[in-house]
């Protein structure tokens, strides 16, 4: 009779790549996973907001002024008699929207700017540097108003595109930065050399190779960047030369609800609450990122 050896079992761990990996580690990460479904939460409802709600964020109504909430007006209304959930749900629009694309136009400054400089090195990198460094040192407010000074009569003076130009063109030189230094510190890694030995050229490299490795802490500092210009957005509308009336804003709103503050304190807590938590969801977010795509962390 013969015997049949006996086959063991061995478990393989399945293979997944630094995205994959970076995905499963912010999938347990609580707080992370909790600031995204708000996210993805609020944003659903600023995109069918007027599913949501019959009142538009305009619309005034004088016999129903400064009332508290109610079955009708859920959050209330405000001095114009306009109801203050539709302000604040149409509100999110803007908010998400000076969020998103003010990091749009942070990327396609800063990213070339940051890996031209950090791949050439030598006199453009030097020239690139001063020209971030007289950047970083002017105000931000000072722009905007500039800005708007000198488009103010014009369809986009005091309009929410201004506020995509005028944060993004202070707030790209952070990204242009940290990609150099990304730059600087992959250039000498073999991946590169092999390349260079097999023909590859500057610019193939830059992009094919140099950029998508750096990409981790360039996607976690967008993430921390769009509080940051969500809570811009709303201290230019709070002292008044944020987008234009009767546009709603957060900051705007709690302008409104400030002056009212002990009368009808509803008018000040609603939207400052829900920039606090659009604010810190987008926090809790970008830490998770960072977690997630640092490569000490990998098993």
């Amino acid at each position: 009779m013969v015997a049949i050896p006996k086959t063991e079992v061995v478990a393989v761990r399945p293979h997944h790549t630094i995205w994959g990996d970076a995905v499963i580690r912010l999938r347990r990460n609580k707080l992370a996973m909790i600031g995204l479904a708000f996210i993805v939460f609020l944003s659903l409802i600023a995109i069918f907001a007027p599913l949501i709600t019959p009142f538009s964020f305009s619309d005034q109504n004088y016999y129903e002024v400064l009332e508290g909430p109610s079955a009708k007006h859920w959050l209330g209304t405000d001095q114009l008699g306009r109801d203050t959930f539709a302000r604040l749900i149409y509100g999110a629009r803007t908010s998400l929207s000076v969020g998103i694309f003010t990091q749009f136009i942070v990327l396609c400054i800063g990213l070339p700017v940051g890996a031209i400089s950090g791949y050439a090195g030598g006199k453009i990198d030097n020239a690139l540097m001063r020209f971030v460094d007289v950047m970083y040192a002017f105000p931000d407010l000072l722009l905007v108003i500039l800005l708007s000074s000198v488009f103010r009569g014009t369809y986009f003076g005091g309009s929410i595109y201004m506020i995509f130009l005028a944060i993004g063109l202070v707030a790209w030189v952070n990204i242009a930065r940290l990609v150099r230094g990304q730059i600087l510190s992959l250039k000498t890694r073999d991946f590169v050399s092999a390349a260079r030995a097999m023909g590859g050229m500057g610019n193939y490299i830059t992009w094919r190779h140099l950029l998508p490795n750096a990409l981790g802490p360039v996607i976690v500092s967008i993430t921390f960047n769009i509080p940051r210009a969500i809570f811009t957005e709303a201290a230019l509308s709070y002292i008044g030369i944020g987008v234009k009336p009767p546009n709603p804003s957060w900051g705007a709103m709690i302008n409104d609800g400030f002056s009212l503050i002990f009368a009808k304190p509803y008018m000040l807590i609603f939207p400052a609450i829900a920039l606090a938590l659009l604010m810190l969801s987008f926090t809790f977010l970008g830490d998770g990122l960072r977690d997630a795509l640092d490569p000490k962390l990998r098993r």
